[in-house]
């Protein structure tokens, strides 16, 4: 059964619009942009100090300077050294033991 806490609210009928029509595109796109937030911070976490310089300039440089110029998983990429991982998100959201 359902977690006590979830059971009188959020059944899988109250979800029909995520998956129904043109919203979930939407909620793709709403995913993905809480993947690369998750994971890009944890790239600022593995340098010790999240408010790094060095790490912010090429944050800057690779995803906000160059947006909408190259293909965004190529300035990911150059940004981060590595494709996102999913793993940041689903520990933010106790998905992992």
């Amino acid at each position: 059964g359902m977690l006590a806490e979830i059971e009188p609210r959020y059944r899988s009928q109250y979800f029909a619009h995520i998956f129904a029509g043109g919203y979930s595109a939407g909620y793709y796109a709403y995913l993905w942009s809480e993947i690369l937030d998750a994971d890009g911070f944890v790239a600022f976490k593995e340098t010790g100090d999240i408010y790094d310089p060095i790490l912010a300039a090429r944050l800057k440089k690779w995803v906000y300077e160059s947006g909408g110029l190259r293909d965004a998983d190529e300035l990911y990429r150059n940004f981060r050294g590595q494709d996102p991982s999913i793993e940041p998100l689903l520990e933010i959201r106790g998905l992992t033991e």
